[in-house]
């Protein structure tokens, strides 16, 4: 499942609209940026790490290589809160656990 939203942001050069989907191994968000104009895939922002136990409203956003930035982003666009949860480890580097906005948990639960 894939639902663009009337969410967007910019990132990097890119204004970008917001997708939600669900992973398929565990029905957790997902969240995509694509390009405003053509819908050309920009970015993954989330990843997802199934022995991280989450609550229906947090995501991991994964916030290193070329997605250092995302973050701010997301949180331009009103999709994840301003005040990070935490990290946790994958691999070499930490993925970034947020706390998706109620107006944008509104949106893609229609």
């Amino acid at each position: 499942m894939y639902q663009i939203t009337p969410f967007t942001c910019t990132f990097r050069d890119w204004k970008c609209t917001v997708v939600a989907a669900t992973y398929t191994n565990n029905d957790r968000w997902a969240i995509l940026l694509i390009d405003s104009e053509d819908h050309t895939p920009i970015a993954t922002a989330s990843v997802n790490l199934p022995d991280v136990p989450l609550e229906d409203n947090q995501i991991l956003i994964k916030t290193w290589s070329e997605n250092e930035g995302i973050e701010l982003c997301l949180m331009d666009a009103g999709v994840i809160t301003e005040n990070p949860l935490g990290y946790v480890p994958t691999g070499f580097t930490t993925a970034l656990v947020a706390e998706l906005t109620p107006e944008f948990m509104k949106e893609i639960q229609q």
